[in-house]
């Protein structure tokens, strides 16, 4: 077992997307709660505990209009960026009638979606994105210098690299489907992302209705690595299914991800390591229930993932941490 000392964090409602600053010391993630009166995510950050028994501590730092997602720590640990649609309204966007497609699980992309810069105190210091269109799933390199993030401002999902100073900025995908939830290794000379490829005349179909209405149904998603310039981009993962939520190892050689390819159902959902050419599958949770957004810290000594563990039997998902033993 890789994990030891593992730590549940957060207690009830739906947390996720959890991930460290540089120094290792505190994580941002996003929490829903509607007996907290969080009727859809908002952005928390807090102090990871340095020893058993320590208290988790969080506070909210996103503006509690609309709904965010996707918040990361800039270099000097005193910022974050995160997307929110506060600026198209102070409610939360409406949820998808997913009745109406079969009951797929589809995402909603709201077009009122940017992203933004943030201190610690929650006060917006900088808008990053201006698009009309969905624009999210930021995060930096390691430098602090670029954002790799996610938009369909140009007619498709695709990912762009910015630069946080100039602004400037690069499609970097060009291939028909979704491209999100993109990363860079920790060397910063690779990035890592999910991506959906419509093959067959119906599934482009399809994709193409469901974008129209600013929808996707990411059932099928295997993990990408490309160079930073673009180049050597391959498919990692050959599984079918779901297979998502990718990062590197400290060594930016080997592969995080979560993955629910040996269950037709589509549940549970596991993490995995594979190497980047692969090869050395290994399945690292067990636990028959959702396991997903891992993230090493950056020092390499923990690791931190969300989870419906431990949940008495509600649908709430959590956020744990471990120390990494190989």
């Amino acid at each position: 077992m890789h994990f030891k000392n593992v730590q549940q964090l957060t207690v009830g409602g739906d947390n996720a997307e959890a991930y460290w600053s540089y120094d290792s010391k505190y994580i941002v993630f996003q929490r829903t709660n509607p007996k907290e009166g969080l009727m859809c995510d908002q952005i928390f950050v807090g102090k990871v505990p340095q020893k058993p028994g320590d208290k988790f501590e969080y506070k909210m730092i996103s503006t509690g209009k609309g709904r965010c997602t996707c918040a990361f720590f800039t270099k000097d640990g005193k910022h974050i960026i995160y997307a929110s649609t506060h600026l198209g309204a102070d409610t939360c966007p409406p949820s998808v009638d997913r009745s109406k497609y079969g009951n797929k699980y589809i995402w909603p992309l709201y077009d009122s979606y940017d992203i933004f810069m943030a201190d610690l105190n929650g006060k917006i210091v900088k808008q990053l994105t201006h698009s009309k269109g969905y624009d999210a799933e930021g995060t930096l390199s390691p430098d602090g210098k670029k954002m790799i993030y996610t938009s369909d401002k140009d007619g498709d999902i695709d990912l762009y690299i910015m630069d946080l100073k100039s602004g400037k900025e690069k499609r970097i995908t060009n291939t028909l489907g979704y491209d999100g939830g993109a990363w860079f290794s920790p060397d910063g000379r690779k990035i890592i992302w999910r991506a959906s490829r419509p093959k067959t005349t119906d599934e482009i179909n399809e994709y193409k209705d469901l974008l129209a209405q600013d929808l996707v149904a990411p059932l099928n998603m295997e993990v990408f690595v490309a160079n930073v310039d673009e180049s050597n981009v391959h498919q990692v993962t050959h599984f079918g299914q779901a297979n998502w939520a990718p990062a590197f190892f400290h060594d930016s050689k080997r592969i995080i991800f979560a993955s629910n390819y040996k269950y037709k159902r589509g549940f549970p959902f596991d993490l995995y390591t594979i190497n980047e050419d692969g090869s050395s599958l290994s399945q690292i949770t067990h636990s028959n229930t959702f396991d997903a957004f891992p993230m090493f810290s950056p020092d390499g000594k923990k690791i931190v993932w969300c989870s419906n563990r431990n949940n008495g039997g509600t649908r709430d998902t959590n956020v744990f941490v471990a120390d990494w033993e190989e």
